[in-house]
């Protein structure tokens, strides 16, 4: 079950976690089964966020100019001045397309799209591995 409170420029999806979604404007796009098909913010900065196990300390972050979930691919797409945060590690640029399921961030140019803060690079951090007792003894 999928429930959609809009408060103001705030929306908040439950469904299978928590996630919320925030801007100036959000639109809503349905499929013809009445399923939600993409979620789509704007804002100065929009922002995302969704816990993505129970078990996670911290949500996964995201924000830019223009944000658009796409809820059958479970597939977030971040244009202008994006940003992933996801456990202490970051990807920044102009388009990063972020896969919900697999925690995986593909960033690069926003081709064709027009951005604010043009960036040609693509700035990650990566934080180290967390060492287990066992390997600590080693």
């Amino acid at each position: 079950e999928i429930r959609l409170s809009l408060v103001g420029s705030e929306m908040c999806i439950r469904d299978r976690g928590s996630m919320k979604i925030t801007g100036n404007t959000v639109t809503i796009t349905r499929s013809k089964t009445g399923e939600i098909d993409v979620v789509t913010s704007v804002g100065n900065l929009a922002y995302f966020e969704q816990l993505q196990k129970q078990t996670d300390p911290k949500p996964v972050q995201a924000y830019a100019v223009t944000i658009q979930y796409h809820a059958q691919q479970n597939r977030i797409v971040l244009i202008d001045k994006a940003k992933v945060i996801n456990d202490g590690n970051t990807t920044e640029g102009e388009k990063i397309v972020y896969d919900t399921v697999k925690q995986v961030a593909n960033a690069g140019r926003a081709n064709g799209s027009s951005v604010t803060a043009p960036r040609p690079r693509i700035d990650m951090v990566i934080q180290p591995k967390k060492k287990t007792d066992e390997q600590k003894a080693q």
